[in-house]
């Protein structure tokens, strides 16, 4: 049955609704096709039905039914906290991704993000040169670096920490498939902490999915000038995050 998820995952390229409806009416499994798909892998692979599939995944809505994957799978299974935020963030914004991504590596959180431009590099950056763990969830194919300007990241998370995605190969990202991803990244996540947001963005959809799953929502207060997001956050009831205590004790 593994084999079959992850048939139908790479000749449907990761769109969850398409294997699901493949699943649904018993497709019938083409063996040359089959044969002629799984040369084309690149990277390792686990299934929903896998022993090493992330049990925190089994319990959001549509879960991924094949998640690729370069690095370590095992570090899905520690206490793992998503930081994410705008792409374009101000410097104060700047200031708090490193701050508080470098000060959750010290307390052993493994930092989740999206690997975008802005908050997502910024983070996993920090983690990194601080000795922490990192997982990057992309909206592209596993084999493919989006952005490109993140490609030395993408290199150093593939070969030391761990990159996942439900898009297999070199498939490159649509817009619809950030959204999805979102999904995943608050999935692995315990807690999500927003660093710098507008009202209406990416973010947001990540905020959407954690609260969907339950998980808690934590965000940095932002002057009032700038990104009005995590202000918004506040008022809607996220906690108000002053320093990592403030995540640590919940």
């Amino acid at each position: 049955m593994e084999e079959i998820l992850l048939y139908f995952s790479l000749k449907y390229q990761g769109d969850f609704d398409k294997i699901f409806k493949a699943l649904e009416q018993k497709e019938k499994v083409d063996l040359n096709l089959k044969e002629q798909l799984f040369k084309t892998l690149k990277s390792r692979y686990t299934t929903l039905i896998s022993d090493d599939y992330p049990e925190s995944l089994k319990q959001i809505n549509c879960p991924p039914f094949v998640l690729y994957y370069h690095g370590n799978l095992q570090l899905v299974n520690k206490k793992c906290i998503g930081i994410i935020g705008m792409r374009r963030p101000s410097s104060y914004g700047v200031k708090m991704a490193k701050k508080f991504a470098n000060e959750l590596s010290d307390e052993n959180y493994v930092v989740v993000s999206g690997m975008a431009l802005g908050i997502d590099a910024i983070v996993h950056q920090s983690a990194i040169e601080n000795q922490g763990q990192t997982i990057a969830v992309l909206g592209s194919g596993i084999d493919y670096c989006y952005p490109k300007s993140n490609l030395k990241l993408y290199q150093t998370l593939k070969k030391n920490y761990l990159v996942v995605s439900e898009y297999p190969g070199d498939l490159v990202p649509r817009k619809e498939n950030f959204p999805r991803r979102n999904r995943i990244i608050s999935g692995l996540s315990e807690s999500i902490l927003v660093v710098e947001a507008n009202r209406k963005s990416g973010t947001m959809i990540t905020v959407g999915h954690a609260l969907e799953q339950g998980k808690d929502i934590f965000a940095i207060p932002s002057r009032i000038d700038d990104a009005p997001g995590c202000n918004s956050l506040i008022q809607q009831g996220a906690k108000l995050v002053l320093n990592v205590a403030d995540i640590i004790d919940g």
